[in-house]
């Protein structure tokens, strides 16, 4: 959801590249006496994909937001975009804290997970919590999702609240797709909107999740090697660049964000799982760029509603993320 920052640039002309790797542009038309000199194409960034379940290593090309990359993927794999819950990146396991959001690093590989088996879970709501937090990948589906998993924990359950309702219930998962609550469907919502749901629904009645949880995974799967090709020659990225997916318009080229905004988006991320049960990096650090573009706390708000007016923050939360992303410097209070 990030907007494009001061750093953004579009991928040169003429500079074609495969997962941060110079390709070797096609030679120019010639100009004849008669005619026009061809227009110069857009240069394409090329990046490799697997099914996290294992597959073969497709290439993926051609997209500029969530939507489309989930359109290619399933184009080269033969399989309809709605079967894919979520990516990670350079990883095949289910790990939230590799989870593919607004942009991609030039050297990332792809793994996309499927839709695997499909499971109904009876819930009775003993307090407002359940204890789960909801991300979306953007394209339709909700999921489960909280990030800094306790050191030693293991992947599938660690990220569900200790003690929690939802901890309760052995068959719910992190990465579980949320298709259904009592037998509303919920695909097309966002994160916001289910985790507004779920807080709604009333306490000791007892309610039904359709959970529809990504298609197994084998640890043997191993990642791509990079070839040494791939490593040295024709290397056009600094290792920090990201492709940022934009909601409108060419996807964009800019230099990944410092330690400093790394804080502030990651601190802006709690306080979005605190009040509101979920978990969106991409909405922190679009928060952040907004609250570091204002004046103070009010003009924050205004931006906020300028920009972001679904999600209707109140104003204790927007002062929270003032002091979160713009704090004051060490010896001032």
């Amino acid at each position: 959801m990030r907007r494009a920052g001061r750093h953004g640039r579009q991928p040169p002309q003429g500079s074609p590249m495969e997962n941060g790797v110079g390709q070797a542009p096609e030679p120019p038309a010639a100009e004849g006496p008669l005619g026009p000199r061809a227009p110069r194409t857009r240069p394409r960034l090329v990046f490799h994909a697997q099914l996290a379940h294992g597959s073969p290593t497709g290439r993926i090309e051609g997209f500029t937001n969530v939507k489309e990359l989930y359109a290619k993927i399933a184009e080269v794999f033969g399989i309809s975009p709605t079967e894919i819950l979520f990516c990670t990146l350079n990883t095949h396991k289910v790990d939230m804290q590799k989870l593919l959001g607004g942009q991609i690093g030039l050297e990332d590989f792809i793994f996309a997970h499927v839709r695997g088996e499909t499971k109904e879970v009876e819930v009775t709501k003993t307090e407002d919590a359940l204890g789960l937090t909801i991300t979306d990948n953007g394209a339709g589906y909700a999921f489960i999702k909280v990030n800094r998993p306790p050191e030693g924990a293991a992947l599938g359950r660690r990220r569900i609240k200790e003690g929690s309702i939802i901890n309760r219930i052995q068959a719910v998962c992190v990465g579980d797709s949320i298709e259904a609550i009592n037998d509303h469907s919920i695909v097309g919502c966002r994160h916001y909107e289910v985790a507004r749901m779920l807080r709604e629904l009333p306490r000791a009645q007892p309610f039904t999740l359709r959970l529809v949880q990504p298609k197994k995974a084998f640890d043997m799967i191993g990642q791509r090697t990079r070839s040494s090709k791939a490593l040295g020659e024709g290397r056009v990225s600094s290792g920090k660049e990201t492709l940022r997916l934009r909601a409108q318009g060419p996807a964009m080229l800019e230099d990944g964000p410092g330690p400093a905004e790394d804080e502030a988006t990651r601190r802006v991320d709690d306080l979005l799982e605190s009040y509101m049960g979920i978990r969106d990096s991409e909405l922190a650090s679009t928060m952040v760029e907004v609250a570091q573009g204002s004046a103070g706390a009010g003009q924050l708000a205004q931006g906020l509603a300028s920009l972001l007016g679904d999600f209707a923050f109140p104003q204790d939360f927007v002062a929270e993320v003032w002091a979160a992303a713009c704090p004051p410097p060490e010896g001032q209070e």
